[in-house]
């Protein structure tokens, strides 16, 4: 149990208040949530409901998933900076789905240090697994995809479409949809979703 002070000191920063807004954002549950990072659901809870405090390496886990930057939790809302650059050295990369095979792309995001976000930016490259040993997944929102290099299938509902180098999609990400690069060259993406 923390002390008096330290409980009295973090109180003004609602760090549970905003761990459990980042997840309900993404309509995410505390199992997956832990999946990600490393952490049970019921430690998750306990943070959420301010029953327990995050360790910085433990918040930072937690940022890295949501995109948001440790600065997220302890800058006062109205100091918050319109501008934020991402070096590429900073970025991290995870893969789609921690824990599970075959991996489909890898990602890193591109704004995880910009505060209040209205959309989500990622760098994604594509691996080629067999087709039907791909998930297809869905979120809320829509989904803007630029192909940087390569030639990636991407299958929405039922339909699936073919993508070079240098073309863009535009899609309801709501509706089920899976990527799969074709043939042996690197392939990648800038993916744009709202948040």
């Amino acid at each position: 149990m923390a002390n008096k002070t330290i409980v009295d000191g973090l109180k003004p920063y609602a760090l549970g208040e905003k761990l459990r807004t980042l997840r309900l954002k993404k309509s995410m549950g505390l199992v997956q949530l832990g999946k990600h990072t490393s952490l049970s659901a019921a430690m998750l809870s306990k943070l959420e409901r301010g029953k327990l405090f995050p360790t910085l390496p433990t918040l930072l886990r937690i940022a890295m998933v949501f995109g948001v930057g440790l600065d997220y939790f302890f800058t006062d809302e109205r100091k918050r900076h319109v501008v934020s650059i991402v070096r590429k050295a900073e970025r991290l990369r995870f893969p789609e789905s921690p824990g599970r095979a075959p991996i489909t792309y890898h990602f890193e995001s591109l704004d995880f240090k910009t505060t209040e976000r209205k959309l989500n930016a990622f760098y994604a490259e594509f691996e080629s697994p067999p087709a039907e040993n791909i998930r297809m997944h869905q979120h809320a929102g829509v989904e803007l995809l630029y192909l940087i290099g390569g030639k990636l299938e991407l299958t929405i509902g039922s339909d699936t479409h073919t993508l070079d180098q240098g073309d863009a999609i535009y899609f309801d990400s709501a509706v089920r949809h899976k990527y799969r690069r074709i043939g042996k060259q690197s392939c990648s993406a800038v993916i744009v979703t709202t948040a």
